[in-house]
């Protein structure tokens, strides 16, 4: 371990005593709003600090053992200290990677639920059939996870599937996986109306936003034009005889809400108002990062062919995920949600990133 990530962590062990300290001050029970703020950061420090012991102790028994092969005359005693030497040679180099890894700063938005924006892009009413197998993929990984969905807008294709879907998957840490399938997924497949056996190549795009409550995002009424109109299906069908259909348009961004799912304007709007304050939110946050491009754009891109972050090819049963080049020959159950060998290897690709960063 090098002498900065050491000094590190005895700073951060100091800081641990300290919430210990302050935990048992009768004054700071008393207000609980810093009571709890201190409960949390002594649970942030105390993992850090103890795999930094257990670091500690590892590396103090290894010394010994060195210490005494050196004076020991027996060879059978001599292997066996440079067995245990080894041992903790490498119980320590595990515990640096896990302090390292301990020591990432965390997302705030990971426990977060999410709201989810997937649309038919290049390739017509095949891409349209492409995004309903995708709301379909997700709906079924949260049931795997026993999150709930709720659809927020749903625009029907004419030929079937979606033209566009936004909705909801409720559940702690949904995001924390979820922001990983944010961008253009491309299939290669034949169309049932493809009589030639022609494999086409389609695309729908995908947005994942955190979804925020109002109280931290303020969205002011008077920047918001709200119009109302019929619910429709596809070719203009009507779904229900009343104007409850609604459309919300932020006059500073620009930003355009729709929902029609209910048959109530009053919930059209309020589902309406969430996604607003979630793509605020989104904008808001890479204000603050520094980002220029809004990040709905930049997850989802143009929606062109030759942009992906995943190709699904069904003749040849396989799933690549182009970010990792990982290709996993699992088709169809990965359309049924078992999404987690893709999202956990880009969690851990994404974590090797960070720790990258950190060096």
């Amino acid at each position: 371990m090098d002498e900065a990530l050491a000094a590190k962590l005895e700073d951060l062990e100091g800081a641990l005593a300290e919430t210990i300290t302050q935990m048992g001050d009768p004054d700071l029970v008393a207000d609980q709003e810093r009571f709890v703020a201190v409960g949390r950061r002594h649970a942030e420090l105390k993992p850090v600090v103890d795999a930094f012991h257990a670091y500690q102790a590892a590396a103090s028994e290894r010394a010994d053992a060195i210490e005494m092969t050196g004076s020991e005359a027996d060879d059978e005693m001599k292997a066996y200290l440079d067995g245990v030497a080894r041992d903790k040679a490498a119980e320590m180099e595990e515990l640096e990677a896990s302090i390292r890894r301990l020591l990432i700063p965390r997302d705030p938005l990971d426990d977060k639920s999410v709201i989810m924006e997937i649309r038919a892009a290049a390739g017509g009413d095949e891409a349209a059939l492409w995004a309903g197998d995708l709301y379909r993929m997700y709906q079924r990984y949260a049931e795997r996870h026993d999150w709930s969905v709720e659809s927020l807008d749903t625009s029907l294709a004419e030929g079937g599937g979606l033209k566009e879907a936004t909705f909801a998957i409720k559940g702690k840490g949904a995001y924390s996986r979820l922001k990983f399938e944010a961008g253009a997924h491309r299939v290669q497949r034949v169309p049932t109306t493809e009589s030639s056996g022609r494999i086409h190549t389609s695309m729908a795009t995908v947005a994942v936003l955190p979804e925020v409550e109002a109280v931290e995002i303020d969205v002011h009424e008077n920047d918001i034009i709200v119009d109302v109109y019929r619910s429709s299906g596809p070719g203009g069908q009507s779904v229900n005889t009343t104007d409850s259909a609604v459309r919300l348009t932020h006059k500073p961004t620009g930003l355009i809400v729709t929902c029609q799912d209910e048959k109530s304007q009053l919930q059209n709007k309020e589902k309406a108002m969430r996604v607003l304050r979630a793509r605020l939110y989104q904008i808001q946050i890479e204000e603050q990062m520094g980002e220029r491009a809004e990040s709905r754009k930049a997850q989802v891109g143009t929606g062109e062919r030759s942009e992906k972050i995943r190709t699904y090819n069904f003749r040849e049963n396989r799933v690549t995920d182009h970010r990792i080049n990982t290709t996993i020959k699992r088709l169809p159950e990965i359309l049924e949600g078992d999404l987690d060998a893709f999202i956990e290897a880009l969690m851990a690709d994404d974590e090797t990133q960070r720790l990258m960063e950190q060096e």
